[in-house]
């Protein structure tokens, strides 16, 4: 496996020569952290174990969210409170896709092309929850925005993953609709492109002269919406690309590989270093933009959460319990640690060769004894 922070380590000089200039502040700022990522350069945490009073030094992550080195658990955190608000009923999975027309202004103006993907998306499925004969009422939804597909080229899409289920609360009734089928795709593309052009158009921005008519939204049922979910969370808070997925760095080309979605099958994709980084740093979203919202009755204000709790008591639908941080072992008896201190700086003395790795999430931590 090669770390992200060697391949930034390697060409970011090269990158910075030849197109600083073209880099936002995010994208600067990204670089930057990842390269740092517990590596001797970072900050240190001091830790002592209870048994045998061993000191050992660990390396502080960036904690930046695009990041594929750290974050583990605040994904495993975002998956467990979504699960604890899932409620008995059919789950659906639709992906509204942005047309290739369109990725250019969706690129110059990020902030307000995403939101407006996410909420369009939001608006159009709460409207057919509305008119449909079996749900009568307002829908709840997770929405999470991509920004790549899976050679990690520029294509933004919205997964909304939602129950079957709608509430109305004048009527104070819950509807459940049953079966494998909830909306039908072609009518959601083409209220989901009526609702964004007109977006578009009242944010000010210049539409292109040759979007397409037809449009692509897709909808699939996931059961219980446990398993796409997890899907959605592992990669909420941890980049677009697993360091376990880059193959090799030779002669200045990085390889890494990727699933096929027709074929399902494991591709490989080779780049120079500086165009890899170039496509990993252009999906880096604006400063403080969520990836992940909740709609509707899912959301943390709703007043119907308090009635989705009631569900769960009603029909003993127990979501599973949440999974704590993982504990920190020792290296000399495999007991576990404690945090004495934070955010100690590097000293030259830190940077001793001799370190052992230690793996307390999977994400690769380094122990300085």
């Amino acid at each position: 496996m090669i770390r992200l922070a060697h391949i930034v380590a390697t060409y970011a000089a090269k990158l910075l020569a030849q197109h600083g200039h073209h880099l936002l502040p995010s994208q600067q700022a990204a670089l930057t952290a990842f390269q740092t990522c517990r590596s001797q350069m970072s900050p240190r945490m001091q830790l002592a174990c209870d048994d045998c009073q061993t000191p050992s030094y660990l390396p502080h992550s960036c904690g930046h969210r695009h990041c594929p080195h750290c974050q583990a658990h605040e994904s495993q955190r975002w998956i467990d409170q979504q699960l604890h608000k899932s409620i008995p009923a059919n789950y659906f999975m639709l992906t509204f896709t942005v047309p290739a027309q369109l990725r250019t202004l969706a690129w110059q103006h990020q902030r307000v092309m995403y939101d407006l993907i996410t909420r369009c998306a939001w608006e159009t499925v709460n409207t057919f929850s509305q008119n449909d004969n079996k749900l009568r009422g307002s829908a709840g939804a997770v929405t999470v925005l991509h920004t790549h597909n899976r050679r990690l080229d520029y294509h933004p899409h919205v997964h909304l993953v939602m129950p079957a289920v709608a509430f109305n609360p004048k009527q104070r009734r819950m509807r459940h609709k049953h079966g494998n089928y909830l909306f039908n795709h072609k009518a959601l593309a083409k209220v989901f492109r009526a609702k964004l052009l007109a977006g578009i158009r009242q944010a000010g921005l210049t539409l292109p002269n040759d979007y397409p008519t037809d449009w692509v939204v897709d909808c699939k049922a996931v059961g219980t919406g446990q398993h796409a979910l997890i899907y959605l969370g592992r990669y909420l808070y941890r980049g677009v690309i697993q360091e376990k997925d880059i193959l090799s760095d030779r002669h200045g080309q990085v390889t890494f590989r990727y699933r096929n979605s027709q074929t399902k099958q494991m591709e490989t994709r080779t780049l120079s270093g500086v165009a890899f980084l170039r496509l990993i740093l252009q999906h880096i979203l604006p400063k403080g933009y969520r990836r992940a919202r909740n709609f509707g009755y899912l959301h943390p204000n709703s007043k119907l959460l308090t009635q989705l709790q009631l569900t769960h008591l009603r029909r003993r639908n127990n979501p599973p319990p949440a999974q704590p941080r993982p504990a920190i072992r020792c290296p000399c008896c495999g007991g576990v640690m404690k945090i004495v201190r934070t955010r100690i700086k590097a000293t030259p003395l830190a940077a001793n060769p001799s370190m052992s790795e230690h793996r307390p999430d999977g994400a690769g931590w380094e122990i300085m004894r």
